[in-house]
């Protein structure tokens, strides 16, 4: 049975890539944190300076570069000036409970409403007659007598007469005529001239 450790320089670069190996994982698992928790304690000890001067030098170092973490500093004092200005943060909600899982209600506007008019529509008015003049004659001896024409149909009429089983010719005067429909009681007047 061939293990794989026929080539010799293979198998002692593996050996020495594991160990290397081995090497970085012990050294990232036990040695990482001691470092981190070292530097702030010696920064205070080489410069001379108590911890409170460390926590001022860190917060104007704060102030220059950004906000600084509290757990990074290991500063084990108590700080009452942050909790006091914790303190003082109010809030001011909008009034929802913010337990209730239900959507806020939603406020339906007062439907407008409508003023019907009850009174009833005028009349429509009434067709107009169809009729146009078309001319007149005039005898010494009898009335004037009026042609008017409804679509192809020419109609002789003297006041007083019905044409068309429908107008009645009321009065011929100078310069009009009134008729009269009799379907619908309407009058109108027709000028004398040729349409």
């Amino acid at each position: 049975m061939k293990l794989g450790t026929e080539n010799k320089t293979k198998t002692a670069i593996a050996a020495g890539l594991l160990v290397v190996a081995l090497f970085l994982v012990y050294s990232w698992l036990h040695g990482g944190g001691d470092e981190a928790a070292q530097t702030p304690a010696s920064n205070a000890a080489t410069s001379g300076a108590t911890p409170t001067t460390a926590s001022k030098t860190a917060k104007t170092g704060a102030k220059k570069s950004g906000p600084v973490v509290l757990a990074q500093s290991l500063d084990p004092t108590l700080r009452l000036d942050l909790l006091k200005s914790s303190e003082d943060v109010s809030y001011q909600g909008s009034g929802r409970d913010i337990f209730q899982n239900q959507p806020e209600p939603v406020k339906i506007p007062e439907p407008v409403k409508q003023v019907i008019d009850t009174t009833p529509p005028p009349p429509p008015p009434p067709p107009p007659i169809p009729l146009r003049f078309y001319g007149f004659s005039t005898n010494k001896v009898g009335p004037k007598q009026v042609f008017l024409s409804k679509g192809d149909d020419i109609f002789v009429a003297k006041e007083g007469q019905i044409i068309d089983r429908r107008y009645k010719i009321i009065k011929i005067g100078p310069n009009s005529i009134e008729v009269e429909d009799m379907l619908t009681n309407n009058r109108q007047t027709l000028p004398l001239t040729a349409g």
